[in-house]
């Protein structure tokens, strides 16, 4: 289970599995991609976080403020090949990210100004193990009427782990049979669709996908997964 915690004393080189060391980012690069991100903030105002996978349920950081909202132009896809966490290379599974088109609801968070370095720096270390999103400043309207700019993480296609293919019935099986030292692949989706329906959210290829792993698994086995509140992976 990954928990603030895990997050501050975790050394990413073998905490979330068996990271091919190309892919893997240091300190120094995660801290600079940091850097370059906050030199391009629109404003000076708070920094608000968007969350549209395990940020939902698990946001594991600070925040003063959290609000539902909508992000125009890009949607959920699970086109990121997952080698750790909840896959490993032999046996690989499908992280969420985003991809452009479409829309997308998720749940926004507020980072007290005085916390902003400290949850950054952990949100880099959940999210950049491998600099796999590129992190972008993105125009969002909550369901409360604001509009803000939110930092939200996008799936870089130049990544050596993107997969462009995410057709339910290509990605389905590998879901249902990647597991890792933070769970299973699965279980990341059935928490997605909790947490979706929880909200009242609407996603119609999140649920054909969800209905094409079901069929994978073995009758029953679904059943058994916890409800949202505790685990995740990235994003």
């Amino acid at each position: 289970m990954l928990t603030r915690d895990f997050l501050i004393n975790a050394d990413c080189k073998s905490a979330f599995g068996d990271i091919d060391e190309s892919l893997l980012w240091s300190p120094e690069q995660r801290a600079a991609s940091l850097a370059a991100t906050l030199a391009c903030r629109p404003d000076s105002g708070p920094v608000w976080i968007f969350g549209y996978g395990s940020l939902m349920w698990n946001p594991a950081m600070v925040y003063d403020d959290a609000c539902t909202g909508t992000l125009e132009g890009w949607h959920r896809a699970f086109c990121l090949r997952l080698t750790a966490g909840r896959g490993t290379a032999c046996q690989p599974g499908r992280m969420l990210a985003l991809k452009q088109g479409g829309r997308t609801t998720g749940l926004a968070y507020r980072i007290p100004q005085e916390d902003t370095a400290q949850e950054l720096t952990l949100l880099w270390k959940r999210e950049m193990i491998t600099g796999c999103y590129l992190p972008t400043w993105c125009r969002l309207t909550l369901d409360d009427g604001r509009e803000i700019h939110a930092l939200v993480f996008i799936m870089d296609p130049r990544h050596p782990q993107y997969e462009a293919d995410t057709r339910p019935q290509v990605i389905a099986p590998l879901i249902a049979r990647a597991s890792g030292p933070l769970g299973t692949n699965a279980q990341y989706l059935f928490s997605l669709e909790a947490q979706l329906k929880k909200l009242g959210m609407a996603d119609e290829s999140l649920d054909t996908l969800v209905g094409e792993v079901r069929a994978c698994l073995v009758p029953g086995e679904s059943s058994n997964w916890p409800h949202p509140g505790g685990d995740t992976a990235a994003t």
